[in-house]
């Protein structure tokens, strides 16, 4: 059954301005938000996070709709479709807006990066690269070592075909020269279950989900995808750190809009949730769920989502993940 929280909220704010003059206020009701994944996922935690705030500013809470499948295009779609209400938003991410666009090229009857503008980006989640400590390898030269004396095993394990891990992987395999081979599974548990029985050699995932086997022996991490260090992790070196160039990877969230809603809707929304994402309670929560809060308004939030897909589309083609 799908997940439908009700968040309610007080009155109404005042009206809009625009040039044209004031216009109804707005919202009149709770704002729903498409969530491309089952709930309690990463997309809800962020709205649950914001909720409070939101909620307080603008006189309404929202509810969260969750329609998952194929990496968040089916909520996109739907989000992207919606009969024009003003209250209908998606909240995107790197598989929705970044790799979908090429992944689904050809299959898709909408442009995500058209049909769905970007209102706000909130965060980053970083990939760690994992491997099983008794491999003996203790850092990324280990690994390609490993790699290049073992070809047989150069797999890696991902959180299933097209998402950011597996790209991840061919990322890396593509920076370093390496042949790998892709083995995808059904979710990032399962992914990292293989790393840890032996199934597979290595993995670039989540870095919260696995954060406790790591601390607990189980794991061990040798870098984190992103470009810069993470604050819950700090100890951890970066890959680029570690000797992979040019590797800056994310797993990032935000929120879209269907191109129908006003401009006016879609600034307000996103000043709200910029200005939500520097107050110092919405930071420690965020950080606390192994995130980093990344506010970018309306227009910042576009060109980065372009930029994204401009990265990705040589990657997916070199992965062979796109489907027609």
């Amino acid at each position: 059954m799908i997940a439908r929280r009700a968040l309610l909220g007080g009155l109404a704010l005042p009206a809009l301005a625009t040039a044209a003059g004031a216009q109804p206020a707005w919202p009149e009701k709770p704002m729903r938000y498409l969530v491309g994944g089952a709930a309690g996922g990463a997309s809800d935690i962020f709205m649950r996070i914001l909720e409070i705030r939101l909620r307080e500013r603008l006189g309404h809470g929202l509810w969260l709709d969750n329609k998952p499948g194929a990496g968040g295009i089916v909520a996109a779609e739907i989000a992207a479709k919606a009969t024009p209400d003003n209250h209908t938003f998606f909240v995107n991410h790197i598989a929705s807006h970044g790799i979908g666009p090429t992944l689904y090229k050809g299959r898709l009857s909408f442009d995500p990066l058209r049909d769905l503008p970007g209102v706000a980006k909130i965060a980053e989640l970083p990939n760690v690269m994992i491997v099983k400590p008794d491999r003996g390898i203790n850092n990324v030269a280990d690994l390609v070592k490993f790699i290049r004396a073992n070809p047989r095993q150069a797999n890696f394990s991902s959180a299933g075909s097209g998402t950011s891990s597996h790209l991840s992987g061919v990322l890396f395999g593509q920076r370093m020269g390496l042949e790998v081979q892709h083995v995808p599974y059904r979710g990032t548990a399962p992914s990292m279950a293989a790393v840890m029985n032996g199934e597979v050699l290595f993995a670039i995932d989540n870095a919260p989900a696995s954060r406790q086997q790591v601390l607990a022996g189980m794991l061990k991490a040798l870098g984190v995808s992103t470009g810069r260090r993470v604050p819950f992790m700090a100890e951890l070196p970066t890959l680029m750190e570690e000797g992979v160039p040019n590797f800056d990877v994310a797993s990032w969230y935000g929120v879209a809009a269907p191109a129908s809603t006003p401009r006016p809707i879609i600034e307000r929304l996103g000043r709200e949730i910029v200005e939500a994402l520097h107050d110092p309670g919405i930071i420690q929560k965020t950080r606390d769920f192994g995130a980093e809060p990344m506010p970018l308004g309306p227009r910042d939030y576009d060109a980065f989502m372009a930029s994204e897909v401009a990265k990705w589309a040589p990657v997916v083609a070199a992965a062979g993940a796109t489907v027609d």
